[in-house]
């Protein structure tokens, strides 16, 4: 970090933030439930943000670039580095804004077995709970990798920054198979900020229960309206509609109208909506400190939120990106209940989409369970075309929690009169 100072002082650069980190990273892949490849990475980087000064039509402006430094790279190298970034800037001049406040801070240590423990003991353990569920053989997981990340972060900056902290997260991915009554594939992700290896045992055998109704289910869904029923990562991304539509880099160009005080939710006969964004790092990647804040309070806005950039821009104080909240509405009904009702559970998709601008959601289904007169049936094909400002007026939320690296809050959504096309029309 040193280093970097002096070479950007040699460089001409007298305003810049440097966000460096350690990272130690242990990687399995496996073939089924053979390990194929396995992986150990000790990785030091800096991705240097320098900022530039100009002027247009009597206004002060402010430009920003990039440059990404290694250790191994030459003093001669990272200087041109930081020159060509710095010459870049000038073409990408926007409103003047002044830079991140400065706080200096002892190093937030992490706690945990995740961060205390190796990274690749904790690996081998989490790849033991994902296989532990592969147990019959019908279905089964045909590949599968998991990564261990801890990791060390440090920001400075040209006003007087100096913070560290630690950050630990497993994550990974593997596709279940069956290969009756056809050949079928589905794929899932997990990523979670401590060992929980039941959640993930949980979630690879919800996923081969899945896998086999897909390769049985009919395309019989009829086009019509439906009380959808959405779970786990599909409710996640679609209460996120209203976290992108409060974040300031929305608000400031006007994509968003949404001020705080609002009530973003409207006439409701549902649930009102609670939401808070959760910090996973005391300070944000410019230094500025992070958190719990709360979003949205019984449907109304309560903060706008984002880089120190827009925020400024806003008049707002900045709080930096957020990459989790929860959902705080206890909820109201029981998931077994909610599946007694008559509705369609859209369990996967092909590419379930929430558009931050239109306020849409849904895409292709992959699996779905109709659900009428008390029976449940898997259905495939046909899609889902929803407008949340439609239905965010009668939600109801599970009393079942579900909890990952960016959400914690009902494990499922219940959204009424929802439009699907079905089988019966061309896609």
């Amino acid at each position: 970090m040193e280093r970097i100072k002096r070479l950007l002082k040699e460089a001409g650069v007298s305003e810049y933030i440097v966000y460096g980190y350690r990272e130690r990273t242990a990687e399995l892949f496996f073939v089924k439930k053979q390990l194929d490849t396995r992986r150990m990475k000790d990785v030091e980087k800096f991705v240097v943000t320098v900022f530039r000064t100009g002027e247009k039509d009597g206004k002060k402006m402010r430009a920003a670039a990039d440059a990404t430094v290694l250790k191994a790279m030459t003093d001669a190298e990272i200087i041109k580095a930081f020159s060509d970034a710095y010459y870049a800037a000038q073409f990408a001049m926007n409103p003047y804004y002044e830079l991140p406040d400065p706080v200096q801070a002892p190093c937030r240590e992490a706690a945990g077995k995740l961060a205390e423990q190796a990274p690749e003991q904790s690996a081998g353990e989490m790849a033991a709970a994902l296989f532990s569920a592969d147990c019959e053989g019908d279905a089964f997981i045909n590949s599968a990798e998991v990564f261990v990340i801890q990791k060390r972060a440090h920001v400075v900056s040209s006003r007087g920054a100096d913070v560290s902290w630690d950050e630990a997260e497993v994550k990974g991915e593997y596709v279940v198979q069956t290969k009756e009554p056809e050949d079928v594939e589905m794929y899932r992700d997990f990523a979670y900020t401590e060992l929980n290896t039941k959640a993930l045992s949980a979630q690879a055998k919800e996923a081969l229960s899945f896998v086999r109704d897909r390769a049985r289910a009919q395309k019989i869904l009829k086009s019509g309206n439906y009380d959808l029923l959405l779970t786990d990562e599909n409710v996640m991304m679609t209460l996120w509609f209203y976290g992108d539509r409060s974040a300031a880099h929305m608000i400031y160009p006007g994509y968003s109208t949404w001020k705080v005080g609002d009530d973003v939710q409207g006439e409701t006969s549902g649930e009102r909506i609670t939401l808070t964004l959760r910090a996973l790092a005391p300070y944000s990647k410019e230094g500025i400190p992070m958190r719990d804040r709360k979003l949205l309070e019984n449907g109304r806005m309560c903060a706008a939120h984002g880089s120190n950039r827009f925020c400024r821009y806003l008049g707002t104080e900045p709080t930096g990106n957020y990459r989790k909240f929860s959902c705080d509405n206890p909820g109201t009904m029981s998931f077994a209940e909610m599946q007694k009702r008559p509705c369609l559970w859209a369990v996967t998709f092909s590419g379930f989409e929430m558009n931050a601008f239109s306020g849409h959601f849904g895409g292709e289904i992959r699996l779905a369970y109709l659900i009428e007169d008390g029976k449940m049936t898997p259905v495939t094909g046909g899609s889902v075309n929803g407008l949340i400002m439609d239905a965010q007026k009668d939600i109801v939320f599970s009393t079942d929690r579900y909890a990952e690296i960016g959400y914690d809050g009902p494990y499922a959504m219940l959204l009424k009169n929802i439009p699907v096309a079905g089988t019966d029309v061309e896609e």
